[in-house]
């Protein structure tokens, strides 16, 4: 990803972080003065998807600097303690809202909430939606991971949204009927979405158990990385090139073959353009380590060196 792409894809990653904290502190206010339970829990998913997205990128976004596997890995642990620290944290505010719920179905809900809680509701929703195609289309368009799965995050938020439209307006129908005992729904749903919390922790803390091992890419994973170390002029063959995925974040090991005529300089210079190629087109990647060797044409590489060239080849050709 060029310069520019990458300021366009922060620069969209940190309108939707706005636009979300806009949306939370809204559906937070709206659902105290509504007296909406389903609406309050609502805001709590929203505010739980914010943090554990916001966990993920303040973690991952040291590795882009650092300059040794230690500081990544000293990186990756702090993004661990993170996550965990985010799981309880939802599993907390998970469990207030379900004990909560379930005490006041216990005890009878005596009034629906106001009906501009589903005003608040189905803004929230289509807002999300919005975010959601924009951030999708703008993700496709620059080529970055991190904006499509910030437009899928918008969707997973919306579930929650549903579920306490749906509560909020059965208890509103159940008001319009005189019907009292419909006033449970809005309630009930507040229950739901604490389940849905429940979830969320659970699967945060399985991806952070996942995350602390790990693995090597497969091959057919790697290919991108190899053909576009291979384009980089300079380079006469990628000897190995290794891929290993640790939490949100892959560090590359390669070995490529230069020219043997050209200088150090050259042959780190070389270095420097595959470090920032890599880096650059593949936001996910955090490190790369390289190996310059000098090309022996006596080994089965692919002969694809240019026979033109003269004894004092250099990179300014």
């Amino acid at each position: 990803m060029s310069d520019q792409r990458l300021i366009q894809a922060k620069s969209t990653a940190w309108a939707g972080m706005i636009v979300a904290i806009l949306l939370i502190m809204m559906k937070g206010i709206v659902g105290l003065l509504s007296n909406s339970r389903a609406l309050i829990a609502d805001a709590a998913y929203s505010a739980s998807v914010f943090a554990g997205s916001l966990a993920i990128r303040l973690g991952a976004s040291p590795t882009k600097t650092s300059s040794s596997e230690e500081q990544t890995s000293r990186t990756a642990k702090a993004e661990t303690i993170t996550a965990i620290l985010v799981a309880v944290l939802l599993l907390v505010v998970a469990m207030e809202i379900g004990i909560s719920a379930v005490k006041t179905i216990f005890r009878g809900v005596s009034s629906p909430p106001e009906g501009y809680a589903v005003v608040a509701i189905v803004i929230s929703i289509l807002v999300k939606e919005v975010m959601f195609r924009y951030n999708y289309a703008r993700g496709k368009k620059l080529a970055s991971q991190s904006l499509i799965a910030s437009a899928w995050e918008h969707r997973t938020d919306m579930y929650a949204s549903f579920v306490a439209l749906v509560g909020v307006t059965g208890a509103l129908i159940g008001h319009s009927l005189e019907m009292k005992s419909l006033y449970i729904f809005d309630t009930v749903a507040s229950f739901f979405i604490a389940i849905l919390l429940l979830k969320m922790a659970y699967k945060l803390v399985l991806e952070t158990v996942h995350s602390t091992d790990e693995h090597l890419l497969h091959a057919e994973d790697a290919a991108e990385l190899i053909s576009t170390v291979q384009k980089i002029k300079g380079i006469i063959t990628v000897d190995e090139l290794r891929a290993r995925e640790r939490g949100h974040y892959v560090l590359v090991d390669v070995k490529i073959s230069v020219n043997p005529k050209i200088s150090v300089h050259e042959g780190h210079e070389i270095a420097r353009l595959v470090k920032q190629q890599l880096m650059k087109r593949f936001i996910h990647v955090s490190d790369v380590y390289i190996q310059v060797n000098p090309y022996d044409p006596g080994f089965p590489y692919k002969n694809n060196v240019d026979p033109d060239h003269s004894e004092n080849a250099s990179l300014l050709h």
